[in-house]
């Protein structure tokens, strides 16, 4: 019986290891994502996404995540929360 409940546990405790994995998302890639996308970044809501938007149109693409910061409302700490999440 002890047998039957650790493998029972090592199936469980894999299938939730590769669950995990498949959730890992591709990085949003700020100078093509839409408003939607880029409220989903941590610090991210709705008027700073739109603002990147518009920021983005006047001034053309972001080459790297510190380009962000010349968005009102969006300071390096921000930045450092998504850094690992966007793309360029």
């Amino acid at each position: 019986m002890k047998g039957v409940v650790q493998a029972a546990l090592l199936a469980l405790t894999l299938s939730f290891g590769s669950l995990a994995m498949a959730q890992d998302v591709a990085p949003i890639n700020v100078n093509t994502a839409d408003a939607e996308l880029l409220a989903e970044l941590p610090g991210i809501g709705p008027s700073r996404a739109q603002a990147i938007i518009e920021d983005r149109e006047a001034n053309g693409n972001f080459e790297s995540a510190d380009d962000l910061t010349r968005v009102s409302g969006i300071g390096s700490a921000t930045v450092d929360g998504f850094r690992d999440q966007i793309a360029f």
